[in-house]
């Protein structure tokens, strides 16, 4: 499996890469950007620092300047890029992913790279022609401007809030904002170990998030908070200590947030269709667009949208211009505390709908462009979609077939308004293919 994917760079360090590679990622992103300045930052896991410094040895050897940022979650390194204007930036991380793993999210100016720009540092790379130059080097704090910036933004609470940061790079930045805000915080894992010991550093993986649950419901909190490794992505679970799904957070922070502007809402095309109602409810215009941290994030800022967000639990904002899991967290706080109601019920006055999670299907690469054909024969007559895969729209339902990115798999998700519609659009894809009925 290439390291090289369609929006960044992500592998497992001493396997599929490691500081040679770093070195040669900069010296190829180096000559790109010779005589431009570049942030970079990285996270808490044990293998960035030593690829971070190999990283900007290759960029200064090409020609590019540098502006170390340290060790900072990754909307600090966003913050910085937009506060400061730089040229792009990179930040070493694998952000969700277990601790095995690192990589680099990379940004040419404000924008995420695109999949042309990352086959372009491929070939780079692997030429091995670099250019020479003699780049500088100077370090600069972010994280400082960044927390007053973000205590400026919110007003007081005083709520008591339970703060699960998987030992990540959130670990202190979160507490102190939420404590120094006037919140009364329950740490939990927010201590830096780049071995992430104690739970998945992906909070989409709800499973994982059972001690956050706990810990709600043993102190009487008003909010749970989880943070990913990185601390972009963030999930929350309700004062009964129920997690709540992204899109159901996410159609929260639109019913209140969006009000009725006449404004674009970008959402993942895997989101429940609550998403799309309450844009719809508020006034707004839903932009559906494919999965992906990049292609939602360049489509909410070429669309100039109000907000974004994808079931992974990232959130943008227009105010900020990029996602961030504490600014969300904060936001969530805060309307919580308003609206004097908890959480269990804000939540809970969001329709549910019965829908499936992302369901992983073995299918060797050769077979997948086959078998989403099958899929897209299922859509004649109802409205079809391939934006990212296919997507067939029934209606009261909808099922969506999508090639994995990271395996040989395809992914299945199927929504329906209820249990009986569930039934029928299963046996409609059962009867066409077989091999998808895995029992779930």
């Amino acid at each position: 499996m290439s390291i090289y994917k369609e929006c960044d760079i992500r592998g497992i360090y001493g396997e599929e890469f490691d500081e040679t590679t770093a070195y040669a990622i900069g010296r190829a992103i180096g000559g790109m950007m010779a005589d431009k300045t570049l942030a970079v930052g990285g996270d808490i896991r044990v293998s960035t620092p030593v690829l971070k410094a190999s990283l900007i040895s290759g960029l200064t050897e090409s020609g590019a300047n540098v502006v170390d940022i340290c060790m900072v979650p990754t909307p600090v390194f966003y913050f910085a890029l937009k506060e400061w204007g730089f040229d792009g930036g990179i930040t070493v991380t694998a952000s969700h992913n277990p601790a095995k793993y690192n990589g680099f999210k990379l940004m040419f100016g404000q924008l995420p790279v695109t999949p042309e720009i990352m086959r372009e540092i491929q070939e780079r790379v692997e030429s091995g022609s670099f250019p020479a130059g003699n780049g500088t080097v100077e370090t600069m704090d972010a994280t400082t401007p960044y927390t007053n910036k973000i205590l400026a933004s919110f007003n007081r609470g005083s709520m008591k809030v339970v703060i699960d940061c998987a030992n990540g790079a959130m670990s202190k930045l979160a507490p102190e904002v939420f404590s120094r805000l006037g919140y009364d915080v329950v740490p939990l894992y927010c201590t830096f170990d780049g071995n992430f010991p104690n739970r998945d550093p992906n909070p989409a993986n709800y499973a994982s998030l059972s001690a956050l649950s706990l810990r709600v419901v043993a102190e009487g909190a008003a909010l749970g908070i989880a943070f990913d490794g990185d601390g972009d992505r963030v999930v929350f679970a309700d004062d009964r200590g129920n997690i709540i799904p992204s899109e159901k957070s996410f159609a929260v922070i639109i019913n209140e947030y969006l009000g009725k502007r006449q404004a674009p809402v970008v959402y993942d095309l895997k989101s429940s269709s609550i998403v799309k109602d309450a844009v719809l409810k508020n006034g707004g215009t839903p932009l559906m667009e494919r999965s992906g941290h990049a292609f939602i994030k360049r489509r909410f800022l070429t669309n100039h949208a109000a907000l974004a967000g994808e079931i992974s639990g990232h959130f943008f904002f227009s105010e900020l211009g990029y996602d961030d899991g504490l600014y969300a967290a904060l936001v969530m706080a805060g309307l919580i505390e308003k609206s004097g109601g908890p959480f269990s019920a804000i939540a809970g006055a969001i329709p549910s709908t019965v829908i499936t999670p992302d369901i992983r299907i073995f299918c060797p690469y050769e077979k997948r462009d086959g078998l989403l054909q099958r899929a897209a024969e299922l859509g004649r007559g109802y409205d079809v979609s391939y934006l990212d895969g296919v997507k067939v729209d029934f209606g009261d339902g909808w099922l969506l077939v999508r090639k994995s990115v990271t395996e040989e798999a395809v992914t299945l998700r199927i929504e329906a308004k209820d249990e009986a519609v569930m039934r029928r659009i299963k046996k409609l894809l059962y009867e066409k293919i077989p091999e998808f009925d895995t029992g779930k």
